[in-house]
């Protein structure tokens, strides 16, 4: 049975998040930014256990790399993520239906009117890369909101606070457990769903290529995409050097109809998308989230199973 949180605990901790977004809100963009080099600096210093997991992944990853080459971008990872924090509690302010072009290029702009436009349902593939929840706030000043699967904060309070910001431009959030029924139906109707795809999936999700090595991934992506004819877009929302100057990209788009009869075709569209993610991180490394453990799970051999 799960442990019974505190209502005292959660309330004071959601303060705390409110006071922290209220200061930074009021601060300049440079002084903002100047904040979030702290930010990057102490939770480098602090974080130990994440900082080992990202030296980890990247030996995987790169194992060309020196030393002191995976170091340094150790410690842009979390320059990134310090930025991206700031930026996101930024965005209301910075961006609007008449501000937006200042900190996003859409170069396949036409492309993804197309595919918003057309009469059938709609998925897009995102991954813990840029930043992600630019992708979604955009595309609701666009006039194309999405629904999006996520998972809910433990703390009601954050999450419902979580909630408000991310649904402000007209999306919706699901919950990653216990809104299937409502992505079913969503669907089927016609509508857009937008999931980050790069997560492990436990032991037993299929393993597919990720960096040359097996990576447990959820298949419900690709089992959506079969059961209701849904195209995939992958996408990328990177960051152009300067902060809250991005750039979304279709990094590829994925047809159900190209897999019908495939012996496994779940496993064929699951590696695909894995395989455009891995592209559009190699372009950008520094700004992938290497700091959670994407490899936590790895396929057990033939003679552990019989064992087990």
């Amino acid at each position: 049975m799960a442990k019974q949180r505190s209502f005292v605990a959660d309330y004071l901790v959601y303060l705390v998040l409110r006071l922290f977004v209220c200061v930074i809100q009021a601060l300049s963009w440079r002084q903002a930014l100047a904040v979030a080099r702290l930010l990057a600096w102490i939770a480098y210093w602090v974080d130990r256990r994440h900082r080992t997991v990202a030296h980890e992944n990247l030996r995987h990853a790169f194992p060309h790399l020196a030393a002191d080459e995976r170091e340094t971008l150790v410690r842009a990872v979390y320059q990134h993520f310090g930025t991206m924090l700031v930026e996101i509690m930024q965005m209301p302010r910075l961006l609007s239906a008449r501000t937006w072009r200042r900190h996003m290029e859409l170069p396949q702009g036409r492309l993804f009117v197309e595919w918003c436009l057309q009469d059938r349902p709609l998925m897009f593939v995102l991954s813990h890369f840029g930043n992600w929840e630019l992708g979604g706030y955009i595309m609701g000043l666009l006039g194309f909101p999405v629904h999006a699967i996520a998972r809910p904060l433990d703390n009601r309070f954050a999450e419902a606070y979580l909630r408000r910001w991310r649904e402000r431009t007209g999306g919706k959030i699901l919950a990653k457990k216990g809104d299937f029924e409502r992505m079913d139906a969503l669907l089927a109707h016609g509508g857009r769903l937008a999931t980050l795809a790069d997560q492990d999936a436990g032991a037993r999700g299929p393993f597919v290529e990720f960096f040359g090595r097996p990576a447990s991934t959820h298949k419900a992506v690709a089992l959506l995409s079969l059961e209701h004819s849904v195209p995939l877009l992958v996408i990328g929302v990177r960051r152009l050097g300067a902060p809250m100057r991005y750039q979304m990209v279709v990094e590829d788009v994925i047809l159900p109809e190209e897999y019908h009869g495939q012996p496994d075709a779940v496993r064929a569209m699951t590696q695909r998308f894995t395989t455009a993610i891995e592209r559009l991180v190699r372009r950008s490394p520094e700004q992938y989230f290497w700091l959670h453990r994407r490899w936590k799970h790895q396929p057990t051999s033939r003679k552990q199973r019989q064992a087990a």
